[in-house]
């Protein structure tokens, strides 16, 4: 499954994989093919960052 163009979908479907399956979100990004950074900045559009204390999005 490809993650979702659309940041609000983007943000759910992220914090979903990374409570449910994933660690850090190192190991989600390699798992679906895409730069931490892609991830990362997508979501810095609807001001969320990613905490890696929490392993979320915030």
């Amino acid at each position: 499954m490809s993650l979702p163009k659309d940041p609000v979908m983007l943000l759910s479907v992220v914090n979903t994989k990374l409570r449910d399956y994933y660690p850090t979100l190192e190991e989600l990004a390699k798992a679906e093919g895409i730069s931490e950074e892609e991830i990362i900045n997508k979501l810095n559009t609807i001001n969320y960052l990613y905490d890696r204390k929490r392993n979320q999005f915030v």
